[in-house]
């Protein structure tokens, strides 16, 4: 089988070609690490002969969405055509990676049936995004397997996001955070690509490979944390003693509890998270520390 991967060298593109390097796949790579920028069209137009296009290459930090619109609704946008495109033209499966947008819950846990609401630019971009697969797998029949993670953590992650911020700093002794109430779904890096894999692994086999459908899906542990109680983890686990401190500092639109229903991809994809909050957050500082 012959994979396109977009955003090969990120945080999950890393992750996604280990587990895939140990199958027999032929993959593609294409990013702006090895000069390929897939919001372009005429760099990306001659790719071709492959089974499954995985789109992670977008635009992602949500800071810098109110500070570049444009940038993140062009290149997302863009980018996510692109790949739609050339799997009409080749008849691929297209796996895409959107995020959670859901917006403020209506109800816990949280379904892929839920209303989506945007609420921020990123999001923005990643509801546009889904809308443009529906619209291919409607008039072109193109398979479509969209993941909502919730909140992904990991080593390698950029050290602006909360998790790798909170770890970075506990090394120093010392944590400083706005708010410790809001909770969230966390999920490791590598149960997002077992999904994926698992959604690879579905696309060839008998009953699935002719399959045109398009499929949702929410990947998290199913239990939510607040900010709080992962540093008190962090703690726990620490050689280091740390202090801590919080200036009570909100968000504007904060929503304050996200937990993912995930028994979609239970039941789909026979995928389960492996690695629970503990675990990973143990594994990041272990990672960290012996760099």
């Amino acid at each position: 089988m012959k994979i396109l991967i977009t955003g090969h060298s990120g945080f999950i593109g890393k992750y996604l070609q280990k587990i895939l390097n140990d199958q027999n796949f032929d993959l593609v790579f294409a990013s702006n690490s090895n000069g390929v920028d897939v919001s372009d069209w005429n760099q990306v137009k001659n790719f071709c002969g492959f089974d499954v296009i995985i789109h992670l290459a977008n635009l992602s930090f949500v800071p810098q969405s109110y500070k570049n619109p444009l940038k993140f609704y062009q290149t997302n946008y863009l980018s996510t055509l692109n790949m739609l495109e050339l799997c009409r033209i080749n008849e691929a499966k297209f796996i895409f990676l959107s995020s959670y947008i859901y917006g403020r819950p209506l109800y816990q846990p949280i379904d892929e049936g839920h209303p989506t609401s945007a609420f921020n630019p990123y999001a923005q971009t990643k509801v546009i995004c889904e809308s443009l697969c529906e619209g291919y797998n409607r008039d072109f029949e193109i398979a479509v397997d969209i993941f909502r993670p919730f909140n992904i953590y990991g080593t390698g992650q950029n050290s602006k996001f909360l998790i790798p911020s909170i770890i970075l700093q506990a090394q120093k002794g010392i944590i400083k955070i706005k708010d410790e109430n809001p909770k969230r779904d966390y999920i490791h890096v590598e149960d997002i690509v077992r999904a994926i894999k698992a959604s690879i692994d579905n696309h060839s086999s008998k009953e699935t490979k002719n399959s045109s459908s398009i499929n949702f899906y929410n990947l998290g542990l199913g239990e939510s944390h607040s900010v709080k109680e992962i540093i008190d983890i962090v703690k726990k686990i620490s050689v280091n003693n740390i202090t801590y401190e919080c200036t009570n500092e909100k968000r504007p639109n904060e929503i304050m509890d996200t937990k993912a229903d995930i028994s979609k991809a239970q039941k789909d994809l026979n995928w389960e998270p492996k690695i629970g909050i503990e675990e990973g957050l143990q594994k990041m500082m272990s990672d960290i520390s012996s760099k």
